[in-house]
């Protein structure tokens, strides 16, 4: 199943995992600050989607057919191609280009994720240069690389987790610091999160 990529304007993809999420991409929306390294790069986007603040005047034109302009200020531009994306109806979507350059973004970016989530049913990643975000709400089980790190985000105070196939594990860990769940390890190839009770939380896992 390819993805329908998102490409944020963030730090660029340099690692060959998200660089191959970006080359087996079935469909990519660019958000309009990314789409002039991403067309230096030698990819075309099938969409560039935002307030058209960034792109410059050469690709405005030579794009323009591919251009879908939002100059709405109550969304930034990743939530606008995010949006734009589900209207593909896509079977998952991986963002890239989401983190890096400024912490402020990056944070806010990945708090989204969770906003994302809620607004469809389909998969959603976050892909960085050095791992994967994913947002969850429901008992997960993940397949990953033995000892591959990991980290457990709470967005909600009342979170409680009992988590089978970690290092550390989360059954006694009160959620009330997003530190918390942080900075764990998979012993075995796959790690099971099953809620106690539920919230909103994002799991990042290395490459």
């Amino acid at each position: 199943m390819k993805p329908l990529v998102i490409l944020a304007d963030g730090e660029f993809p340099i690692h060959s995992a998200p660089l191959n999420q970006l080359r087996d991409a079935g469909y990519i929306v660019c958000c309009d600050g990314a789409a002039d390294r991403l067309i230096a790069f030698g990819i075309i986007p099938d969409s560039i989607v935002g307030d058209m603040d960034s792109l410059s005047n050469v690709n405005k034109e030579r794009f323009a057919s591919i251009i879908h302009g939002d100059s709405c200020q109550e969304t930034n531009d990743l939530t606008k191609a995010f949006d734009f994306a589900l209207l593909q109806n896509p079977e998952r979507i991986v963002i890239l280009g989401a983190t890096g350059i400024r912490e402020d973004h990056s944070l806010g970016n990945i708090s989204l994720l969770m906003t994302y989530a809620q607004k469809c049913s389909i998969p959603i990643e976050m892909w960085t240069n050095n791992g994967v975000f994913y947002p969850v709400l429901e008992d997960k089980t993940f397949f990953v690389k033995k000892r591959s790190q990991v980290s457990v985000i709470a967005f909600d105070n009342g979170v409680r987790i009992k988590s089978e196939g970690l290092k550390y594990p989360l059954d006694d860990v009160i959620f009330d610091s997003w530190w918390k769940g942080t900075l764990n390890e998979c012993d075995e190839d796959k790690f099971i999160l099953h809620f106690i009770e539920k919230g909103k939380i994002v799991v990042f896992i290395t490459y």
